[in-house]
């Protein structure tokens, strides 16, 4: 639907954007210098540097992102210089809107392209086009940021095709954006080019950090043994489709095989927005027409 110049779009991530944005924040401390704020969408990572604040991610609107900066000014007197953006989905990116300008934006560059392209479509919940990326990252970029080193990491197209995960050795805590979420199973967004075997391959790049600490985009945080799980578990997912499609079984006969209930519907702000599953995006991947 459009209305003047504002396309709406009622897809699952519009839901899931609108659901978000109502959760309460609350602030978690992980070490003396480092935080995470939940709730107003995506967690939102918080490292007090030396002279500044680095920001990971920045939640789903302009009223969220102004909360943000309130939690974080009952944790430090020192003001926001750098934010780094695990991905493009507007419940990690909008609430940049109520950040300052002139700030380092950075992210990995399909991140970029992914963000014009909304802007350029007119979609609903574009991101703030006086905020996009100002530092890019293709695969890798070792950083000291106001004497915080950081380590960040694009392995391959996975949730998105600009996925970016930020590891800060000194702490061993690694930031991984929704390539980790509470979900059972990765949620690959296909729309932006997400692949479940990118998303293998950046799990076994996360896990060989010396890491002991792995924040989600959403839920708990995880050990580096919760994140072997999720991995092992996908992988055995994968191959059990994988079979059944070269048995030439259809979708519903795999659901079934493997004992996937139906969702139940989804409705704006319910906190439960109907994504397709693990199943039906890994199904898509493998029975789509290759072009000659």
């Amino acid at each position: 639907m459009q209305t003047g110049n504002l396309i709406l779009v009622t897809t699952p991530l519009m839901f899931a954007v609108l659901a978000l944005a109502q959760a309460p924040f609350v602030t978690h401390q992980l070490r003396p210098n480092v935080y995470y704020v939940e709730g107003g969408g995506g967690h939102s990572g918080v490292i007090v540097g030396d002279n500044g604040v680095i920001v990971v991610d920045a939640k789903t609107t302009p009223a969220g992102g102004k909360e943000l900066l309130e939690d974080i000014a009952k944790i430090t007197s020192k003001s926001v210089k750098t934010v780094i953006l695990t991905h493009s989905d507007p419940d990690h990116v909008n609430g940049l809107a109520s950040f300052p300008t002139g700030l380092t934006i950075i992210a990995q560059e399909n991140n970029k392209k992914e963000q014009e392209a909304a802007i350029s479509k007119g979609v609903y919940f574009a991101p703030p086009a006086d905020h996009l990326p100002t530092k890019l990252v293709k695969d890798k970029a070792d950083l000291t940021i106001d004497g915080i080193k950081l380590q960040l990491r694009h392995w391959a197209p996975a949730h998105t095709s600009g996925d970016l995960v930020v590891f800060v050795p000194a702490e061993k805590i690694l930031f991984a954006g929704d390539l980790l979420t509470e979900n059972s199973y990765p949620l690959i967004h296909m729309d932006k080019n997400g692949s479940s075997d990118g998303w293998i391959e950046s799990v076994k790049g996360m896990i060989a950090f010396d890491a002991d600490t792995y924040v989600t985009g959403h839920g708990k945080i995880q050990t580096k043994a919760d994140v072997q799980k999720q991995l092992s578990d996908a992988e055995a997912r994968k191959a059990m489709i994988k079979k059944m499609v070269a048995e030439g079984k259809s979708l519903q006969d795999i659901k079934d095989a493997l004992g996937e209930k139906p969702q139940p519907p989804a409705a704006p702000g319910d906190g439960h927005p109907l994504f397709p599953t693990f199943t039906e995006t890994t199904y898509q991947e493998l029975t789509a027409k290759k072009t000659p």
